[in-house]
C-alpha cells in the first residue's frame, strides 16, 4: 500500500548537502519532509506540532544540539516518548550504536547507506507510528480497565487517567478515542509538562497574528485543531495556575480565545486528561484548581505499574520482540527462560517505556535466534530484590551480564558502565561483592 503523502518526516541534519539528499530520497517514498538545522530547531518544532510528525530521521553531529540530546528529549517530553526516531551517523562504531539503542534509537544507520536501506528503514517505522500502536496486556486489572474504557466511551463523558509515566495513559486514552463516536474525527496530544509556561497557551488555544513578537501568522491551537474529536492533556498536573482557569473556562462554556482574537470561537471536543500526580493532594497544597480537578475527574481510572502487571511481561515481551526483529531484519523466535525470570525480576521505574528500550536494545544485540540474559543490558541496580528461593540465579544472571559485558570491551569498566548504563562506582561495587577483581 502506497503511503499517506499526510504522513511528515521530521529530518534534522546541519550538512546541507546531506538534508536536500535525504529530502529528496524520501519524498519519493511519497511522504511529506520538515527540514532543520540542529536538534534545538527541531526541538521547537516537535514541541509546536509534535502530533503531525510520524517519525524524526536525526544525524548525530550537529552544533548547538547534537542527536543524542534530540533524541533523549524526544524519549522524555515528545508526544508521550514513542515517536520513532532513526539515527544516522557518518562516525558509527558497535559502541555508538548500543549507546544510541540505549537511548531509545528505534533504528541507527552509518553512511553511507543505500536507498533501499533508508526506504526499508523510513517504512517500517513510519508503520509504527503512535497512532497504530496496540495495547497490549494479559494482566486481569488492566483488562478490566480496557474493558471498562470500552464501556464509556461512546459517550462523550471526560476521563483523567491517573498512573506513573510509562504506564500506557496515551495509550490508553487512544483506545477510548478509537472505540468512541467520534473515532473518524482528530485524535490530538499535548504534553503540558513539555511545553514552556509560555508557549503553552498559544499551543493550547491558537492565536492572531501579530498577538505577540514572533506571531508571524494566524495560528490554531490544540482545540480547534481537535474540533469534533477527542484532545488528550497529558500530564495535566503540570499546567500553571493561571492556564488553569482559562481551561476551565474553555471546559465549562465550549468555546476558546485565540490570543488576540476579537471573537470565541465555539469548539466540539472530548477531553481526556492523565497524570501521574495525586491531583487531590495538589489541591490541598494549592498547586491545582479545585474546581477545575471535579470539572476533569467526572470518571477516573488508575492505570498500575508494570511491576504489579507481572503477565504483561511475557505478552509485551512476545509483541516487542516480534516488532523490533521485523525493523532490524532478524528471525528472534523467543526469549531464554534466564532472560525471562531477569526480566520478571525487574523494578521497571520507567514502566513500559523503559521495558521497550530493553528489548529493542536485545534484539539489536542478539547474535542468534533466542534473546538471553547478555542481550538484555538491564541496569543491574534496577533489579528487585528477588526471593530468597530465587535470590541466587539473579545474582548469577547480574554477574554473568557485567562479566560478558566487560569481556566484550577487554576489560575497559568506565566502557562496561556506559554500555550498561550505571555508574563505573556500580561496576566496581559489584565486583567487590563478588569478590572480583576482573581483569578481562
Amino acid at each position: 500500500m502506497d503511503p499517506s503523502p499526510k504522513k511528515t518526516i521530521l529530518v534534522v541534519d546541519d550538512d546541507p548537502q546531506m538534508r536536500l539528499a535525504l529530502q529528496e530520497t524520501i519524498q519519493r517514498l511519497g511522504y511529506r519532509v520538515v527540514l532543520s538545522e540542529n536538534g534545538q530547531e527541531a526541538l521547537l518544532r516537535l514541541r509546536q506540532q509534535d502530533s503531525s510528525f510520524s517519525m524524526v530521521v536525526t544525524d548525530v553531529n550537529m552544533p548547538r544540539m547534537d542527536g543524542v540530546a534530540l533524541l533523549k528529549e524526544v524519549r522524555r517530553n515528545i508526544g508521550g516518548g514513542t515517536l520513532p526516531v532513526l539515527v544516522i551517523t557518518g562516525f558509527g562504531t558497535v559502541e555508538n550504536a548500543v549507546e544510541m539503542m540505549k537511548e531509545g534509537a528505534t533504528d541507527y544507520l552509518m553512511k553511507p547507506f543505500s536507498f533501499d536501506t533508508l526506504k526499508k528503514a523510513v517504512e517500517s517505522m513510519v508503520s509504527l507510528n503512535r497512532p497504530g500502536e496496540e495495547l497490549i496486556t494479559a494482566n486481569p486489572k488492566m483488562r478490566e480497565i480496557v474493558e471498562l474504557a470500552g464501556k464509556l466511551a461512546p459517550g462523550g463523558i471526560t476521563v483523567l487517567i491517573y498512573g506513573e509515566s510509562g504506564t500506557g495513559k496515551e495509550l490508553l486514552a487512544r483506545h477510548i478515542h478509537k472505540s468512541s463516536r467520534r473515532a473518524d474525527k482528530p485524535f490530538v496530544a499535548i504534553n503540558c509538562a513539555a511545553i514552556p509556561e509560555n508557549l503553552l497557551e498559544s499551543e493550547l488555544f491558537g492565536h492572531e497574528k501579530g498577538a505577540f513578537t514572533g506571531a508571524a501568522e494566524k495560528k490554531k491551537g490544540k482545540f480547534e485543531l481537535a474540533n469534533g474529536g477527542t484532545l488528550l492533556l497529558d500530564e495535566i498536573g503540570e499546567m500553571p495556575l493561571l492556564l488553569q482557569a482559562k481551561l476551565l473556562r474553555v471546559l465549562q462554556e465550549r468555546e476558546i480565545d485565540r490570543i488576540g482574537g476579537k471573537e470565541p470561537i465555539s469548539v466540539d471536543v472530548r477531553v481526556i486528561a492523565t497524570t501521574n500526580r495525586d491531583l487531590q493532594k495538589e489541591c490541598e497544597e494549592g498547586r491545582f484548581r479545585e474546581d477545575l480537578y471535579y470539572r476533569l475527574n467526572v470518571f477516573p481510572v488508575k492505570v498500575p505499574p508494570l511491576r504489579e502487571r507481572p503477565e504483561d511481561i511475557s505478552a509485551l515481551s512476545n509483541h516487542l520482540i516480534e516488532r523490533y526483529s521485523s525493523i532490524a531484519g532478524k528471525r528472534i523466535t523467543g526469549i531464554t527462560g534466564a532472560a525471562m525470570e531477569m526480566l520478571r525480576g525487574g523494578r521497571w521505574r520507567g514502566n513500559i517505556r523503559e521495558f521497550q528500550n530493553v528489548i529493542q536494545r536485545a534484539v539489536f544485540l542478539c547474535a542468534g535466534d533466542v534473546i538471553d540474559t547478555c542481550d538484555l543490558m538491564m541496569e543491574t541496580d534496577s533489579l528487585a530484590p528477588a526471593p530468597k528461593e530465587n535470590g541466587g540465579k539473579i545474582k548469577d544472571m547480574e554477574k554473568d551480564l557485567i562479566f560478558q559485558t566487560l569481556r566484550g570491551v577487554n576489560g575497559n569498566k568506565t566502557q562496561a558502565a556506559r554500555i550498561l548504563g550505571v555508574s563505573v562506582r556500580t561496576i566496581r561495587n559489584k565486583l567487590r561483592e563478588y569478590g572480583e577483581n576482573f581483569s578481562g
